[in-house]
């Protein structure tokens, strides 16, 4: 599998501690195969991962609603906001967001 993979590709063994998933993985190290793909094998890959991750998560969605919800708690959709126009993909029953408008629609309104 590794030979199918470009030369850049990394793969990580979040199984490495146990014997690995991956042939020619390292216990506490990355190594890089003669194809140019790099195999990590970091130890005790969850202390990797932040502890407040599910926080940073949450403070993104409370930013983001803030920027759809006035003061008075109500919807407000800014389509002058770049954030918001980027994620709006509907509006009053119409796709517009344009990776989504069908075929047709872009040719007939071009």
């Amino acid at each position: 599998m590794l030979a199918m993979l470009r030369p850049g590709s990394v793969v990580a063994d979040l199984a490495v501690e146990q014997g690995g998933n991956v042939e020619g993985s390292v216990p506490g190290e990355t190594v890089v195969t003669p194809g140019g793909v790099s195999i990590i094998g970091h130890l005790n890959v969850p202390s990797r991962i932040p502890v407040d991750a599910s926080q940073l998560y949450a403070r993104n969605l409370v930013a983001f609603l803030a920027l759809i919800i006035d003061k008075d708690k109500q919807l407000k959709i800014d389509t002058a906001d770049e954030i918001v126009k980027a994620c709006l993909l509907t509006r009053d029953g119409a796709v517009v967001h344009p990776q989504f408008v069908p075929q047709a629609a872009q040719a007939a309104g071009a």
